[in-house]
């Protein structure tokens, strides 16, 4: 499959988009998680929101695995035996209308798993079977080279709290409001990317 045209996507239109994909695609099976794909980042979202975070670590956790909807993003998908950086297909798109701070959480939610594996062994524990297995298919825990590169970025910090936010968002009993109740805070966010 070719890359879609993104050429029609704007600031006062992004934000529709992203919900309409929430919409038609969110039900989809998160890999083996009890929950659905759109479930998962809600409930990053919605955690976020309860623990009082800035809004661009709600909007982060709610976009950062965006890029699992395979068919609205080009031909990045992951699969039971490889990865193939959805991560990095969510970046692309977003790039154009969000803050370096939202695109650099969701090109690095994966990363940031490695480096928290290498760096604090305990996260290792939080992970599901599911994220394990996907650890391994990324390449596991970082080496201190690795480690050593991946603390220069400078959103780091807001790369990590994302990263907690996507492992806890995997309850298969939790509530959370819809998109459109942190749309307004998406567009926010956008505009503060134009501003």
């Amino acid at each position: 499959m070719n890359a879609p045209d993104f050429s029609t996507l704007t600031q006062t239109n992004i934000v529709a988009f992203l919900g309409d994909i929430f919409e038609r695609r969110g039900g989809e099976e998160y890999l083996g998680e009890p929950v659905t794909m759109a479930e998962h980042m809600l409930q990053g979202a919605a955690i976020a929101e309860q623990n009082g975070q800035d809004e661009i670590i709600i909007v982060s956790a709610l976009l950062h695995d965006i890029g699992h909807f395979t068919s609205e993003f080009g031909t990045f998908t992951m699969n039971d035996t490889e990865d193939r950086y959805h991560e990095e297909a969510g970046a692309k798109v977003l790039e154009q209308f969000f803050p370096t701070v939202v695109t650099d959480c969701v090109r690095y939610h994966v990363a940031a798993k490695r480096y928290l594996c290498a760096t604090k062994p305990e996260y290792f524990n939080r992970l599901s079977d599911a994220s394990i297995h996907s650890l391994n298919l990324q390449g596991g825990p970082m080496t201190p080279e690795e480690v050593e590169v991946f603390q220069q970025n400078p959103n780091l910090k807001q790369i990590i709290a994302v990263r907690y936010l996507d492992e806890a968002g995997k309850r298969a009993d939790m509530d959370t409001p819809d998109y459109w109740h942190f749309a307004p805070m998406v567009q926010r966010i956008v505009d503060q990317h134009f501003a």
